[in-house]
């Protein structure tokens, strides 16, 4: 964890300034419901539109019920998102669904309101790579990336690009490397009705994440819809007549974390604007002489605000606006973020404040390493804590080995080295009395003796890991789970690859039987 994610969680009061309420403290609960609750929102048009998407998607009839209360002046939002990643993407990500449903179960049970879960799909966002993947463990427990090829419409947003017959030879290869299990054929058929040729990559995407989680009522919504454009109108031209202030406030905002010994997630452009042109390309617009550069065309700002006032789908907030168009459209009271996220919301405060925007809470998501029994075991037999496993080298392999050794072996090792060094200093001050020069070839005498002794039991750990391959194999595959290639679990392997190993049942047990405690992982045996 950073030092920013690890004092939000256990020293917020370092951090308070920068956000707007301790998610710990169930006073901040009540203050941000009050806040949402006052604060006017075009709450029929957005969900218009959320209706009009779930009958598009034919939504399960939970989410149906869940996002007619988005109507009600009353009902409050617990929001979360994430880019439209291959198949659903990582396992981080199903985490911050899971944990917006739970947290949205909280607050209507203890502070007596209507609260939904909302999840905004990231689809405006144009970077291919970061979406175009899933990564499985193949039977060998081995890391295996299924990707799509580079489409024509690559540059533009991600709801633009559609898909074509790459994506069945996608679904074909990731077959392979899924090993059978009684819920693959039910798993792949689900993938294969929402990623299908001629659907665009963010509704498959939004498909399959309603198709599993809209069952517990958790609302989906495509953000590049252009029927919610309407409603943000007068915030994009507004960010237009501000002339690059939001960036040099966030800048300032992160200079000012910096300086109490945090760092900061964001580092805008001078002199750009938080806006996106999307008339084609998705491109930053930059201000250039009291004009707008967008691409290689020149626009006044006059012009380029009036744009933004009236043909508002042709814009798209960047990092720095984003959250304030969400929560303009949404009566949030918490996002659930990942550290990267809890990390730029420290920059944001003074933009709420500068759009008239209430500032919702920020909730880390949960996180999790799902480990089967027999790994679960391997650490808890040996108390072998889980971030151990990160190296990928067998040192800690070894000082299990070393402590497995009969006491007998190492004791006896232990007593060699010890008395070497012991004899060795009186036969050093022994040769010395005869010939002081005699000094620098006992020591070297002794290092070579120390250096021989240190080999022997290296060898002996050698023979011994040979002799408990068993051993050797149990370190490899719990090591391969959590830490697959090194790289935390829940951040690489696509979560598609734990519902074909555990089912649907995996969904309740991340929903019941993980705390939303701060600041803690979970290690959970499904």
């Amino acid at each position: 964890m950073s030092r920013l994610s690890t004092d939000y969680a256990f020293d917020h009061a370092r951090l308070a300034a920068f956000y707007n309420g301790n998610p710990a403290d169930p006073a901040a609960w009540s203050d941000a419901i009050a806040r949402a609750q006052r604060h006017e929102r075009p709450r029929d048009g957005v969900a218009a539109v959320i209706s009009a998407q779930q009958r598009r998607r034919r939504a399960p009839a939970e989410a149906l019920v869940a996002a007619e209360q988005l109507h009600d002046r009353h009902t409050v939002a617990i929001v979360t998102g994430q880019q439209a990643g291959l198949f659903g993407g990582p396992l981080y990500t199903l985490l911050k669904a899971v944990t917006a449903i739970r947290l949205a179960e909280h607050v209507r049970q203890e502070y007596r309101v209507p609260a939904v879960a909302v999840f905004w799909v990231h689809d405006e966002d144009h970077d291919w790579d970061e979406i175009k993947g899933c990564t499985v463990l193949d039977p060998e427990a081995a890391p295996q990336a299924v990707s799509l090829p580079t489409p024509a419409e690559v540059g533009r947003s991600i709801s633009h690009v559609t898909l074509d017959g790459s994506v069945d030879a996608a679904l074909a290869h990731l077959q392979t490397l899924l090993p059978a299990t009684e819920f693959t054929p039910k798993l792949l058929d689900d993938l294969k009705r929402t990623y299908r040729a001629g659907n665009s990559m963010s509704a498959a995407f939004a498909e399959w994440i309603e198709c599993l989680l809209g069952p517990l009522g958790l609302v989906v919504y495509e953000s590049s819809d252009v029927g919610t454009k309407p409603f943000v109108a007068d915030l994009f031209a507004r960010e237009v007549a501000l002339a690059g202030a939001t960036a040099k406030t966030a800048s300032d905002t992160g200079a000012a974390l910096e300086r109490a010994g945090y760092h900061a997630q964001v580092t805008p452009a001078e002199g750009s604007l938080a806006l996106f042109d999307c008339r084609e390309n998705r491109e930053p617009i930059r201000l250039e002489g009291g004009s707008a550069l967008i691409g290689e065309r020149t626009e006044s700002l006059s012009d380029l605000e009036a744009r933004a006032r009236t043909s508002p789908q042709e814009f798209s907030p960047n990092v720095l606006l984003r959250s304030v168009v969400q929560d303009t459209l949404f009566p949030t009271i918490c996002y659930v973020g990942g550290p990267s996220e809890l990390a730029y919301f420290g920059q944001l405060k003074p933009i709420y404040n500068t759009f008239g925007v209430p500032m919702p809470l920020i909730c880390p998501r949960a996180t999790v390493t799902l480990l089967d029994a027999n790994a679960a075991k391997f650490l808890s037999r040996h108390d072998l804590p889980i971030e151990t496993l990160r190296a990928q080298d067998e040192s800690v392999l070894n000082e299990l080995l070393e402590a497995a050794l009969p006491p007998a072996v190492d004791a006896s090792l232990t007593e060699a080295l010890r008395a070497i060094d012991e004899r060795m200093v009186a036969v050093t001050a022994a040769v010395t009395a005869v010939d002081a020069t005699l000094e620098g070839a006992a020591r070297s005498t002794l290092s070579r003796m120390q250096d021989d002794l240190k080999k022997l039991q290296a060898k002996v750990v050698q023979a011994a890991k040979r002799k408990d391959e068993t051993m050797r194999r149990q370190f490899k595959h719990a090591q391969a789970q959590a830490f697959p290639a090194g790289h935390p679990q829940e951040r690489v392997i696509g979560f598609v690859y734990f519902l074909n190993k555990y089912g649907p049942p995996l969904l309740e047990r991340l929903r019941h039987d993980v705390p939303a405690d701060l600041g803690i992982h979970w290690i959970l045996t499904p």
